[in-house]
Parts: C-alpha cells; sequence; structure tokens
C-alpha cells in the first residue's frame, strides 16, 4: 500500500519590513513562533507585540493582582531575548476576553499604531489538531485580530479611531496564524531556536507553576520536538509553521 504525500510547506514570505504579533497572554508567542521572531529580527525586520491581557489568571496560586505584573516583566524580558523592544497591553480580562467590536477596535488601533505589512496571531479555531480544546482566549482574539487586519484599513468601521489621529492602514499583507493544524508556510527555527528557548524560559514563575519538570528540560523539549516534527515537511529542517491568510484584493 502506497503511503500518502505529505505536503510540503512553503517558506514564509519575505520582502516585508514590519510585522505585528497580536495575541492573548504572555507566553503565547514563545510557545508559539519565536525561533522565527528573532530570525526575523536578525535580518534587520521590525516586530512589535500586542497582548490582549496581563495573564492574570494564569497562575493558580497568585492573585491576578500579584500575577499580572510578575507576568508583564516576564513577557518583556523574554521579547527582548529575540529583539522585540514594542511590547503593548491591551489590559482586556484574562480568561473571559469577548470577541466583538471591541475587541476588533482595539486590535485595528493597533494595527494603524504600528502599520505592518504581517500581522501575526496565535490558533483561533476551536482544538489544536483536533485533540485538545482551545482556550476562549485565542479563539476570541485570533478571529478579531483576523477580522481587524481589514477594519484597519476601512475608515468607516471605528471612525473615532480616526478622530484620535489613527488614519486607516491597509497595508495588511498577510496574516500569519501560529499553531495552526492546518499550515501552509513554514520558517526555519535553525538560528532561532536557542533565542526561542531562552525566551520562553523567561516565563519562569507561569513554567513552574505548570509542570514538575525541570524547566529548561521542559521548555527544550516543547520547542525542539514541535519543531523537528514540522520539518519533516521543510526539506528536513526543523522550523516554526503558520497558516498564511493572504489580503483578499478584489
Amino acid at each position: 500500500m502506497t503511503e500518502p504525500t505529505i505536503s510540503q510547506l512553503r517558506p514564509m514570505p519575505d520582502d516585508w519590513q514590519r510585522a505585528l504579533a497580536v495575541v492573548a497572554h504572555p507566553d503565547d508567542l514563545e510557545y508559539g513562533c519565536s525561533a522565527a521572531i528573532a530570525s526575523w529580527t536578525d535580518a534587520g525586520r521590525e516586530v512589535a507585540y500586542v497582548l490582549a491581557t496581563r495573564g492574570e489568571a494564569g497562575i493558580d496560586s497568585l492573585a491576578p493582582a500579584e500575577c499580572a505584573p510578575l507576568r508583564e516583566q516576564e513577557q518583556l524580558a523574554s521579547a527582548a531575548v529575540v529583539g522585540v523592544s514594542t511590547v503593548e497591553f491591551l489590559d482586556h480580562k484574562d480568561g473571559v476576553i469577548e470577541y466583538g467590536p471591541a475587541l476588533r477596535r482595539d486590535i485595528a488601533a493597533a494595527i494603524r499604531r504600528h502599520r505592518p505589512e504581517l500581522v501575526i496571531t496565535l490558533n483561533h479555531r476551536d482544538t489544536w489538531g483536533g485533540t485538545y480544546w482551545n482556550t476562549p482566549d485565542h479563539v476570541a482574539v485570533g478571529r478579531a485580530t483576523l477580522d481587524a487586519a481589514g477594519d484597519a484599513g476601512n475608515r468607516w468601521i471605528f471612525p473615532e479611531l480616526t478622530e484620535q489621529g489613527l488614519e486607516p492602514w491597509d497595508g495588511v499583507r498577510w496574516v500569519a496564524v501560529a499553531g495552526s493544524s492546518t499550515p501552509t508556510h513554514a520558517v526555519d527555527a535553525t538560528d532561532g531556536m536557542e533565542r526561542a528557548v531562552r525566551s520562553l524560559l523567561e516565563h519562569r514563575a507561569y513554567i513552574e507553576a505548570l509542570t514538575d519538570q525541570d524547566p529548561e528540560e521542559y521548555v527544550r523539549g516543547f520547542l525542539v520536538g514541535f519543531a523537528q516534527e514540522a520539518g519533516q515537511r521543510f526539506g528536513g529542517r526543523p522550523a516554526v509553521t503558520f497558516e498564511l491568510f493572504p489580503r483578499m484584493t478584489a
């Protein structure tokens, strides 16, 4: 019996200069795609982060008021490891983010501020690979980001943003979804993997609350394992995968 052919992943576009990554929580990008971000910033590209929450509901042993500033600082340190200096927090409530106009408006405003060509977000579908149920926050933020990429270019959607001095930006060419079970593109993770490991390790308080395993062993096993698996569809090179949605021009 002939084994089914596994479709190969295409390289991500590289003819862009500015990217904006929009996710729900501290650590979402570090679990998802920071090896790719490290390689992009190495090449002189600009990447900024926008987080919908401060992750205040993420550690059971810490009350939200104590947890939020800790996770914020971990995120800032984590971003710096991969060359990202701009990190913004939208202050939606962790665990109960609501998809709707308010979230779309906040993300559209961020897109207008940063004027990216590439927008990055995390898996917005109900499950991870059809097996594990996704969180409502990931679904809401991922879906709102896809929508806001279009909202940002339309002056008649959220006209109050124009009144605030945020002119429409219709320069988003792609939205790339990390953690998708149906990826189409990839980035070679070879050069960025060690910084990806260090970047995720900056979320030490979160990781130590999550697992009894040695933090570095846990982080390295998770990131390297997924990159090697993806590499089977990317010429044998360890890879970070994305589902790429190009801008519809008609």
